[in-house]
Parts: structure tokens; sequence; C-alpha cells
């Protein structure tokens, strides 16, 4: 199992590594600012399903400009946000850079671990321990921030931010100018003790413009007459979550300004915590002179307000589209002032996303599509099956990431023998009409499940943080707590399809149906900046992107 993929990284590295060099690799040119943009659970089909409602200077923009990747794809399972932010920028796979998922289950003590968690750390910012104790400690990898700080003698200055704690730190790396995010309890960015000791002038400065408030002061109501959001269901579905504390899923929200002095966090479920996001990230830009130097700078940006929205009402919402529609223009805002303040032609822009998102369960129900919950019951049911067989029924410590974790300490102790407690799982497990593979995922090298699913749940099993046996659902089913919106984590289209496109220094315009991985961003950007590759990188170049 190991031999053949080692085979077949070495052998795309050698076709990479040849085709490098009809670059300029030995010109040592480099943009003044790199700028990282992943959306969050930005679904590829979304670039031309809502085309038609863009302007001319954000997606519109990046697709006449710059060169657009249509075959895309997550190299791994659980598709989820800080694994997708982690291999964005390091080029390689949960069973390589240790981050297994937003959270994970320690092996020994069986107690949940947060991947950005560290209670070594202190809260800079504010005083809520939960939301500012963090660190990249968990991080095993490098990432392309990192790698360029090493190039430029930690010279060039590296900025994270985001709403999201874990997809502002992943991102920036161990060694950043900093990272920031936003606190649910102030309202404010914040950052901890890891980088700094107190909040800078102006992040405080920032913080005291009280942006939210603004931009939540006129509620939000869709940006075109709400007849022309065809590529959405009607605006009050069943399936559908709203936002804030509103009765029922339907514009207008004219609340959201006294929903968010109750619960600040209500913003990121509004296409306006894109814009705070954006306007800090430009706060950030002028603070730090990013792209004033003679090094390159990296500015790291989450739009995360698009997953928090998808989240609560799937897909084809019409707040979704209407969120796509908002963040276009912001985009086009944000990139007139890169224009302006760095230079048209001395930044190099991405734009990808760190999953996709299933359509709703009652969305597939609705049009006949099938759909449902795979785990409806499934941990009782299963706990039944082990007290009859070894009068415990807790010997599994929970389901998370659609992996199931067995309570190590419990077998050891009763002296249980761990194999057939798995082979009774995974047999009940697969006669689920739910279930379309339950496997060991200690064997799954040798299992009978085709490509890609099997490499994809190899590349995201990491033995000391993963689960111990993985399920694949049938297409379509979701986590029982998603019975209203959706979610992600599966290896389907609908999750692991994503978009990348580069625009701007050093790269022409075009197009490919190739097929790459999202793996292959962080070594196309180190090619590009002439510098080492992450440490865990297995990802390639995309030639097509640097060739020129």
């Amino acid at each position: 199992m190991f031999r053949k993929i080692k085979i077949f990284v070495l052998a795309v590295a050698t076709f990479g590594n040849v085709n490098a060099q009809k670059t300029k690799i030995n010109s040592g040119e480099r943009p003044k600012l790199v700028v990282g943009l992943v959306v969050d659970q930005m679904r590829w089909d979304y670039l031309y399903r809502f085309e038609k409602k863009f302007g001319k200077g954000g997606f519109q923009r990046l697709l006449g400009e710059g060169y657009s990747l249509n075959n895309v794809h997550i190299p791994y399972i659980p598709t989820v946000t800080a694994i997708g932010h982690t291999t964005i920028y390091t080029g390689s796979v949960p069973s390589i850079h240790g981050i297994a998922g937003n959270d994970w289950q320690d092996k020994e003590t069986g107690k949940d671990v947060y991947c950005t968690a560290d209670d070594d750390m202190k809260p800079v910012g504010t005083d809520d321990k939960k939301l500012g104790s963090h660190s990249p400690k968990n991080l095993w990898s490098t990432t392309v921030t990192d790698q360029l700080m090493l190039a430029s003698n930690f010279r060039s200055k590296v900025v994270g931010v985001s709403l999201k704690d874990r997809a502002s730190i992943l991102p920036a790396g161990h060694n950043p100018t900093g990272a920031f995010w936003f606190d649910d309890s102030s309202g404010n960015f914040i950052t901890s003790s890891y980088y700094m000791k107190e909040l800078p002038k102006w992040v405080k400065d920032f913080n005291a413009q009280k942006v939210p408030e603004k931009l939540l002061a006129n509620g939000w109501q869709t940006v075109l007459p709400i007849s022309e959001y065809t590529e959405s269901t009607e605006d009050n579905v069943a399936w559908e979550k709203p936002v804030g504390f509103a009765d029922d899923p339907v514009f207008p929200y004219n609340n959201l300004l006294a929903d968010y002095a109750t619960k600040k966090g209500v913003i990121k479920t509004t296409p306006f915590g894109n814009t705070l996001t954006l306007k800090f990230a430009e706060s950030a830009l002028d603070n730090y002179a990013l792209g004033k130097s003679a090094e390159t700078d990296f500015l790291a940006i989450n739009l995360a307000s698009t997953d928090y929205v998808g989240h609560s009402y799937g897909p084809n919402s019409i707040e979704v589209e209407d969120t796509y529609i908002r963040l276009d223009r912001d985009l086009a805002t944000f990139f007139k002032m890169l224009d302006e303040k760095v230079g048209k032609n001395n930044y190099l822009l991405f734009l990808s996303a760190d999953h996709g998102g299933a359509h709703a369960e009652g969305f597939l129900k609705a049009n006949k599509i099938l759909g449902g919950f795979f785990d409806d019951g499934m941990e009782k049911n299963l706990g039944e099956e082990l007290e009859k067989k070894y009068a415990n029924s807790k010997i599994i410590n929970g389901i998370d990431n659609y992996q199931i974790y067995l309570n190590q300490s419990l077998i050891k102790e009763k002296k249980l023998d761990e194999e057939a407690i798995k082979t009774t799982i995974i047999d009940k497990l697969n006669k689920d009409p739910r279930v379309l593979y339950a496997v060991d995922l200690k064997k799954i090298g040798s299992s009978a499940i085709p490509e890609p699913i099997k490499t994809r749940a190899i590349n995201g099993y990491n033995w000391q943080r993963s689960g111990d046996i993985q399920i694949v659902s049938h297409d379509g089913m979701l986590p029982n707590y998603a019975k209203k919106g959706t979610t992600h984590s599966v290896w389907n289209s609908y999750d692991s399809h994503i978009p990348l496109i580069f625009m701007g220094w050093g790269i022409k315009h075009g197009e490919s149906n190739k097929e790459y991985n999202m793996t292959d961003i962080a070594p196309t950007v180190s090619a590009l900046l002439h510098i080492e590759f992450p440490s865990g990188n297995i990802g390639n170049p995309i030639t097509e992107v640097i060739g020129r």
C-alpha cells in the first residue's frame, strides 16, 4: 500500500519538476504580496450558477483575467474547515500534517480535542479563554507561509484573518506576524499570547469603530428584487434555519442589530461577516504596510460567512444566493483596493474553498433525490448490539467526522478483543441500508472499496487522532444534527469539488479541466515564489499556471 503511494508521488513530482524547468525558476522575481482567499463552503458550481448576477469586478474579473482550474478536488475525508485550510497551505493531508478534523478525540483519554485549542496560551483582546486560548501547536507540517518566512530570513510579513480561529491560525503557520479572529463574546477581533502580548493599536482602533453594528444597522434585505433570485427555491421552506432570533427564514431580516446586541456571533450568519473580514484585512494591509517592502508579504484571508449561511439555509436558498452576490461586490471593492495600494501587477492572488456543501435533506426529498440521515439512532443501535455480545454498551466513545471512536481505555481495562469488536460493528453497519461502506481504518488499504474513496480515506486517516472505523454513507446522507440547513464532510463531488483561480502577478489568462488536487495549491504558490515546498507537501506545481 505505502510503496504504491510513494511511487505515484515520485512519478508525478518528477513530471512536475521536468516541466518546471520551462519557468523562470531561477529569476528570483517575486510579487510584492500574495493574497490567499479561501471562501468557506464554496462549491465550484457557484461560479457559474450565479454568474449572471455577478458584476465585472469580482468573480467575473477572476474568471476573465485569471487562470481557472475547473477540476480540483479534495483528496481526503473528512472534508471540513480545519483540514481544508491546513491542506491548502501545507500541500499535505491529515495523515501527515496532523489536523484530522475541526476536532477529534484523544485516543488515550477519550476527551475531545479542538484543532487549535492551547491551554498554555492566554487570550489577547478578550477574557474568554475558550475563544482566545489558541495556537498552531497541533499542526505538524510547515505551511507555504512558513516557507516564505524561512526564505526571507523572517523579513516577510504574514497575517492571517478570519471570523474563525482555526481558519486564521492554520494558514498563517507557526511564526507569522499575526493571526486574528472574531470574538463572539465582544464583537472584536482578537488574538492569543502565542502571537503577541497585547493587541496592536490599529486592531484596538478598528474594534473601537464598531463596524459590525454599522453593517447590521439596516438589517438584511435582498440586494436585488426577490423575484430575480431564479437560481433558488422559494423564500420560506421547511428545511431552512433562520438567522438570529427570527421566527422564520424569510426576508427581510430587520432585527439583526437587536439580535447582535444579545449575541455577537449573529453577524457570522449574514453576508456582512464577509464585509467585516475584508475591511479588517484591508486595515491589516495598511498598518503592517504589506506589499511595501523589498520582501514578499502574505495575507491569508478566510471568508467564513458563506459557511455559516450555507449551514443554516442550504445551497438552494435565496440567502445563499444573496450572500454570493454581495460577496462578489465586496471582492470587486477589495480587488480595486489592492490595485490602488499594492499595484495591479504587483500582487499574486488565489481564490479557493476549504470544502463544498451538500443539498439540504428536505430539498432532496422534495425533488425525489436520495437523501436522509445516516447516523439517526446508529450509536444507540450499535450499543445494544455490543451489550448483547460483550455485556457492555459503552465500548463506543462517539461518532465524529463519519468515524467511530472506540473506548480504548475500557477495552484495555476489560481485556476485550478489539478486533472482534470492530468486526461486530462493521458487520452491523454493512447491513444498514444507509451505509455504503464501513471499514477498519487500519485495514483500509486491503479493503474492497473503490477509488477515489479508498485513497481519500487513507489520506484522511491519522492513526494518532482519527477514529477506528470509517463510515461511508450513501450519497446525500447527512449527519443527524443537520435536520435543517446542511453540512459537509464526505468524498462526494458536492463536498469535494472546489474552485481554484489564480490571478495577478505572473498569471496568464485561461482555464483547464485537467484533474488537480487541493494539495497542488501550496507547491504552485511555492514555485511561483521560488521557495521550498512545505515540509509535508505531497502536491505538485500546476504547470499550466506557472508556465509562462
